[in-house]
């Protein structure tokens, strides 16, 4: 247990000891050049980064476009997941799922598509063939757009 936490400080130490060798560095840079010490640490200075900065965010994520696309689209593995939703939210589901998108185990990815198949309000055996096939699928069709 004690050399657990031994080796955990020191990594802590490490990883602190680089951010402080980069942070110097920077320091020195700016020392050295000037203002025009950005030009070492920004690829598009001239650019309007400033002006456009955060537009990725509000044009919206690829992912979650593609798999809200999905889901109103009439592939049937597509009408299969809405008839299983029922009422609830499709936007609130696919935000979850672009979430659950980034996991990157496939088994962990799968029980996370699980739960989010699974609700609260209605009891859903999940380990039901069709419910295992349901979620197997939709994760082989998102596979594919994504």
């Amino acid at each position: 247990m004690a050399n657990k936490r031994e080796t955990h400080c020191n990594n802590q130490v490490d990883t602190f000891a680089e951010a402080l060798a980069t942070a110097r560095q920077m320091q020195q840079n700016w020392l050295t050049y000037g203002v025009d010490f950005v030009n070492i640490y920004v690829e598009d200075v001239e650019g309007d980064w400033l002006e456009t900065w955060g537009n990725d965010e509000i044009l919206g994520n690829y992912r979650l476009d593609a798999i809200k696309e999905f889901l109103v689209s009439n592939d049937s593995v597509a009408i299969k997941v809405r008839q299983h939703l029922g009422e609830r939210s499709l936007f609130d589901f696919a935000v979850n799922l672009e979430e659950s998108w980034r996991i990157s185990q496939t088994n962990d990815r799968l029980s996370a598509v699980k739960n989010l198949l699974a609700s609260e309000e209605n009891s859903v055996d999940t380990d039901d063939v069709r419910f295992l096939d349901l979620a197997n699928s939709l994760l082989v069709k998102l596979a594919d757009i994504l």
